[in-house]
């Protein structure tokens, strides 16, 4: 297996995860904090694919579906369009409310197949490619993809053990 064809395997995990965690919820144990603090797990999936989505929209050079599909309109959210969550406080993740599960899936569907027709588009020689020259050493797009995939694997497994406690 090539690198890239690894990548694309671990990539193509994502949507059993994120939609194990989510399957049958309503929007208020979408909303919940397990022990009143901790992200729930709608934040944590809007989250995540708001990540894949931005970074992937800079390494690839294309718009971020967030704002060109529609979606930050449809959900109406009182932050920044190009906000993704990164540092938000407790009022800003309680201020992702979603109203189903459905929502959550329609926006990780669409960015998810699009990151994973560009990542199966990918040869070994892609990787090398240079997405972001702000850190030192710049980084690459295979430190990208990963860093994306890390990320992105760490919030479904957060809201799928939310989810544990929550139906316990």
């Amino acid at each position: 297996m090539t690198p890239a064809e690894v990548l694309s395997e671990a990539y193509g995990r994502l949507p059993d995860l994120v939609r194990t965690a989510v399957d049958g919820l309503d929007a208020d144990q979408l909303a919940l904090r397990p022990g009143g603090s901790a992200n729930p797990i709608g934040w944590l999936v809007w989250h995540l694919t708001r990540v894949e989505d931005s970074h992937f929209a800079e390494a690839f050079g294309h718009d971020e579906l967030w704002l060109t599909d529609g979606f930050a309109e449809r959900w109406g959210l009182p932050l920044e369009p190009s906000d993704t969550g990164y540092g938000h406080s407790s009022d800003q993740v309680d201020a992702v409310r979603v109203g189903s599960a459905q929502q959550l899936l329609d926006y990780f569907d669409a960015v998810h197949t699009l990151a994973e027709g560009l990542v199966a588009g990918l040869d070994d020689g892609d990787l090398a490619r240079v997405v972001d020259e702000r850190w030192d050493p710049p980084v690459t797009l295979l430190v990208r993809l990963v860093s994306v995939l890390d990320d992105a694997v760490q919030h479904a497994g957060q809201a799928a053990y939310a989810r544990g406690i929550i139906l316990a």
